[in-house]
């Protein structure tokens, strides 16, 4: 949802960027005989052979072009269709902006390190590319725990529906889930690039996540893994069982229905929503709720929710849908007919 970064905001991210620019240019300091770095070298796939690193190429740019078009195709009929003006297509829309930057974010700079075998990354970059990428992927979890919500007072509660999903109600959750990650995000960021990092300055991963980042710290970093355990409770696991006590409420009242195609149509709608928190939910939860010694490869379940989740979510979630559809149809056919009428009509 596109709205004016509020001065708050916008102060918090320059004040991110003057510190970390200054850290820049510190050069290479000296702290307890080590020296401080301040530029990252993303391994990504650098152990794989060159073959390999070029079918990975090929085959990341295609999953990336599709899913940003399936993700954009989605935002701009949900956007220009006032029939799909409802407050599960609104969290819908909120869903695709975030798929697409959430790909966005990671995926081109692999892409560019595949191709040039550079890994290199500066400290102010790698802040960023940490700071959105978690940013995103918090909305997210946020965004598939609201709409679970949405579904359950759409079947549980069908008679107040109206009333507890209302058009400014849904805006204000919205808004409130981006500021909650916004604040956050910022925090815990902030608090990992204020550490030294005198260690290897090389990351074993495509992009900068936080537990690969704070590896290479020299100090302690139990403050800082208790907050990103926090951060992985907040926004991974407490939203994960919201859903899943949605779902619990949801199927006791379809099983009471008495009408078949009542029940068939809602276990077709949970259905696509289901499959969108499994396959995000799974890979994530492997990932962000594991020691930070970790015992799983990120990069393979990264690219899951970075890329996988991104491509399916349109077609699983969206395109199945009769009225999305419909609106794809309809502004089709609006198009074929304004190329071939006649001219003296137009």
């Amino acid at each position: 949802m596109a709205t004016r970064s509020p001065h708050w905001l916008k102060n918090g991210l320059i004040s991110l960027a003057v510190s970390v620019h200054f850290r820049l240019n510190m050069g290479e300091l000296i702290l307890q005989n080590q020296t401080l770095k301040t530029e990252f070298i993303l391994l990504g796939f650098s152990d794989l052979s060159l073959p390999v690193q070029q079918f990975l190429f090929v085959l990341l740019l295609l999953v990336y072009m599709l899913a940003v078009t399936g993700n954009l195709l989605v935002f701009t009929i949900l956007t220009v269709d006032p029939v799909l003006h409802t407050p599960m297509y609104f969290f819908l829309r909120n869903l695709s902006f975030v798929e697409m930057f959430l790909t966005t974010i990671t995926v081109p700079n692999t892409l560019k390190n595949l191709l040039t075998d550079d890994g290199s990354i500066s400290f102010l970059g790698c802040a960023l590319q940490m700071y959105f990428f978690v940013l995103f992927v918090n909305e997210e979890c946020v965004l598939l725990c609201i709409m679970a919500y949405d579904r359950y007072v759409a079947i549980c509660n069908p008679l107040r529906y109206s009333i507890v999903m209302s058009n400014i109600r849904c805006i204000y959750i919205a808004m409130g889930s981006w500021i909650m990650c916004i604040l956050f995000q910022f925090g815990q960021v902030t608090f990992i690039f204020s550490l030294p990092f005198c260690k290897s300055n090389k990351i074993h991963h495509f992009f900068c996540d936080i537990s690969p980042v704070l590896k290479l710290s020299c100090t302690d970093t139990y403050l800082n893994d208790i907050v990103r355990m926090t951060a992985s409770v907040l926004f991974l696991l407490i939203p994960f069982m919201i859903i899943l006590s949605s779902y619990i409420y949801i199927f006791s009242t379809v099983m009471k229905m008495t009408s078949k195609a009542g029940r068939s149509k809602a276990f077709s709608t949970c259905a696509s929503h289901l499959t969108t928190v499994t396959l995000f939910y799974g890979t994530a939860m492997l990932v962000y709720l594991q020691p930070s010694e970790g015992y799983v490869d990120e990069r393979v379940f990264a690219i899951c929710y970075c890329l996988i989740n991104p491509l399916l979510n349109p077609l699983i979630y969206s395109l199945r849908s009769k009225e999305v559809k419909g609106s794809l149809k309809r502004k089709i056919w609006d198009k074929v007919l304004f190329l071939f009428k006649p001219r003296h009509l137009l």
